[in-house]
This record gives C-alpha cells, structure tokens and sequence, in this order.
C-alpha cells in the first residue's frame, strides 16, 4: 500500500506565497486598469451634479480658496486635488449664476458627500445632491430620495445661518424642515453646509466683480 506523501513546511508556505503574490497582483493590476474610468465617471457625475445645483448653469470653472481670494483650478476632468476647490457656475452667456460648494463629512454610519448651490448676490443655497450616502436605508437614506427635504435647499437663506428644525416646524428662510424619523441625518447635511460655509461664504462673496465675475 503506497503512502501518500506530505508536502513539508516550507513548501506550503511557498506555494501559499506565490499565490498571494499573483492574487495580488490581479487585483492591482485590476485597480489600475479601472482607475482611469471611475475617475472620468465620478468627473461626469460631479460636472452634472454642478449644473443641477446651479439652476440654468451649462459651463463651470474650477477654482481653489487660497489666502483668502478665488484664484483659478486646473479645470481637468479630475479637478485639483485640493479640499479648498468651489466651482464657479455660468449660464450661456458667460454670466455667473453662483457656485457649487462640494462638502463631506459624518452622518449617522458613514461620511455623508455632498454638492450644493450658492448665489452670492441674494446669499442664498440654491440647490443640493447628495454625491455619496450609506445612511439606513428607508431612514437615512431619504437625504438623496425625499423631495420635499431637497425642497429646503431651492431658496435657503444662510443669514444667520442654515440650521435643522424638527419636521414640521419650520418658519424661517434659514430653516431646514428635517425628515421625520431621519433627524439625525438631517441634521448632519446641515452641519457639512454650515461648515463649508464658514470656509467659503466671506471670500465667495468679495470675489464679485462689476460684472459679478470673480476678480
């Protein structure tokens, strides 16, 4: 009766080596062959995202806080990588309609991504899309589906400044109505907003010049 022979030590730990290593390099080799496409999609996306915030906006510029004042972005599909970047959005005619402010930060499981609008001259959002969300679904998740939620960012005041109020019982022009059952992702829109706008309301709104361009 023939034995079977065991493979020692050593060799199990080449074999398992050299098909991490090829495993490995599959996935890297994956990654970098579908990184190119994910960036162009996530740069349509954001371009689209731009224009809806803005209503009537059909170009954009990039452009990047520095110091204080607006000066120009690279304007590529992957955009400066820089977390000080807004976009300037304008119509037809070259004039500009507003900005659109990208912005993140934690919501109630996960970072909450998100793009809003904002026109400078009656100081006021104009317009919301939630880029990324993993909020509970049929909860949370009602920031990127509820109409009546992105209802508030149509013509929100930021004097004094945006805030939450329980559903049902806003008032005021800085209010935001929260979903019912969703307050705390609600409420984490409205901070991402309310920090964005400490960065980049006094400076986006010195930038107008005569001809409501940034200088």
């Amino acid at each position: 009766m023939s034995s079977v022979k065991r493979a020692g030590p050593v060799k199990l730990i080449v074999t398992l080596g050299v098909a991490g290593l090829v495993s490995g390099l599959i996935l890297v080799t994956a990654y970098l062959a579908t990184q190119p496409i994910i960036l162009r999609n996530q740069a349509k996306a954001l371009e689209a995202a731009i224009y809806r915030v803005v209503p009537g906006s059909t170009t954009r510029k990039e452009f990047i806080v520095r110091d204080g004042k607006l000066v120009p972005g690279s304007n590529s599909p992957g955009g400066s990588q820089s977390e000080n970047v807004v976009y300037g959005a304008y119509d037809s005619s070259g004039k500009l309609l507003g900005y659109a402010i990208p912005g993140e930060g934690p919501g109630f499981q996960d970072t909450i991504s998100l793009i809003y609008g904002y026109d400078p001259h009656d100081k006021k959002i104009i317009g919301l899309e939630i880029l990324e969300s993993r909020e509970t679904p049929g909860l949370g998740d009602k920031i990127t589906k509820d109409p009546k939620f992105h209802e508030n960012f149509d013509s929100l005041s930021v004097e004094p400044k945006v805030v939450a109020v329980k559903h049902g019982t806003k008032t005021a022009p800085n209010e935001v109505d929260s979903i019912s059952g969703a307050t705390i992702s609600s409420k984490a829109v409205v901070s991402i907003i309310q920090k964005e706008n400490a960065r980049f309301l006094s400076v986006l709104n010195s930038a107008q010049g005569s001809e409501g361009t940034p200088q």
